[in-house]
């Protein structure tokens, strides 16, 4: 139990996407932090500065003093197709890094109610806790996605994962580094599903 005034700690997981300390994490994974260490499994650690978070996506991205990194450069998401194997990287449950695979199930997911901008890859490659906020990785060794969320009734992998697409992860990082935040527009329209009522009220 934590007393009034001490500290308290949390651990997380991203994805190196440069070779000078460019890392892509979720946003509820830094979310409130005074201070933030990177540890790579080598036992290196870095301080981290948070350049940037972006709530409506769960993204956020951080930087290291760091050269020669070991990373994953993007891939495009959108050439993604359904019944491609993909890699899923993490520790899943402390117990060491681990590869799991899968294939895109379904691409394009959302109204998941998981996050404010959804446009997720569906995978079964194994995605647990540790796995979260890990690389989705093709067979070309690209990042195709961010591992963000699971559907499960018990906690664990129940074979229905979701991921950010590397082509929204993308753009997103880019204004992080450059204005500290997403800069989005606007429509003053409301989107809702076509009925048969509201088609024959048209």
């Amino acid at each position: 139990m934590f007393g009034r005034g001490m500290p308290m700690m949390g651990a997380g997981s991203g994805v190196v996407v440069s070779a000078d300390g460019d890392i892509v994490t979720n946003n509820h994974v830094v979310e409130g932090a005074d201070e933030i260490k990177v540890t790579f499994a080598d036992k290196r650690e870095f301080d981290a500065k948070l350049v940037g978070t972006d709530k409506a996506s769960d993204l956020a991205f951080l930087k290291i003093e760091a050269k020669g990194l070991p990373y994953l450069r993007f891939g495009d998401s959108s050439k993604l197709r359904l019944g491609e194997f993909v890699l899923a990287v993490g520790n899943p449950f402390g117990v060491g890094q681990t590869v799991t695979m899968g294939i895109v199930s379904a691409k394009g997911r959302a109204g998941m109610g998981i996050v404010d901008y959804e446009e997720f890859i569906q995978t079964d490659a194994s995605i647990n806790p540790g796995n979260w906020r890990r690389a989705l990785v093709n067979l070309e060794g690209e990042l195709v996605g961010i591992n963000t969320a699971i559907l499960s009734r018990s906690g664990g992998n129940q074979g229905v994962g979701f991921a950010v697409p590397s082509n929204m992860v993308r753009p997103i990082r880019e204004q992080l580094a450059k204005y500290g935040r997403v800069r989005r527009g606007y429509l003053g329209v409301y989107i809702q599903d076509l009925t048969p009522e509201l088609s024959r009220a048209g």
